[in-house]
């Protein structure tokens, strides 16, 4: 069986669920999801992003979204959501929210599962994307296995 890594900032949309489970055809595949909460990360970097995507509510309610510990249950919920989705969608699927760094997770989780491929699905993030300090360019340096970069759908 082929394990796919899975991570993610926000809910799956159908959208997501469909283009993640049938990236490889017919072969079986289980994921790990690792959901990452809204850490305390620049706000004016999100702001930027949301501008350059046309997205200017978004810019403007950026104050609005919790951050930090705040960011857990929201997390808790969008994982177990997630996690059904592709369950429902027939596949084998499992997942945590990340507490600690990022990409020492990421790596653990990849050696722990003997996972073949990360898939970092998330919004665009022009700046940090400019600048290679964006999840996928960094995890590429550290996780072993390869890295495809995909961008969630908007429901």
């Amino acid at each position: 069986m082929f394990t796919t890594v899975l991570m993610i900032e926000r809910p799956l949309a159908a959208a997501d669920v469909e283009l993640v489970t049938t990236l490889h055809g017919d072969e079986q595949v289980s994921f790990v999801v690792l959901m990452q909460p809204r850490g305390d990360q620049d706000r004016l970097l999100r702001a930027v992003d949301d501008v350059a995507l046309g997205h200017l509510d978004d810019a403007a309610r950026e104050n609005e979204v919790p951050e930090g510990q705040d960011a857990y249950p929201p997390a808790e919920r969008s994982l177990a959501h997630s996690v059904e989705a592709l369950r429902a969608a027939g596949k084998q699927a499992e997942g945590e929210v990340v507490q600690s760094h990022p990409l020492d997770k990421l790596k653990d989780v990849v050696e722990q599962h003997s996972a073949d491929e990360v898939v970092v699905l998330t919004a665009p993030h022009f700046v940090e994307e400019f600048f290679h300090r964006d999840w996928t360019s960094r995890a590429r340096h550290k996780v072993g296995v390869p890295v495809l970069k995909l961008f969630a759908q908007q429901d």
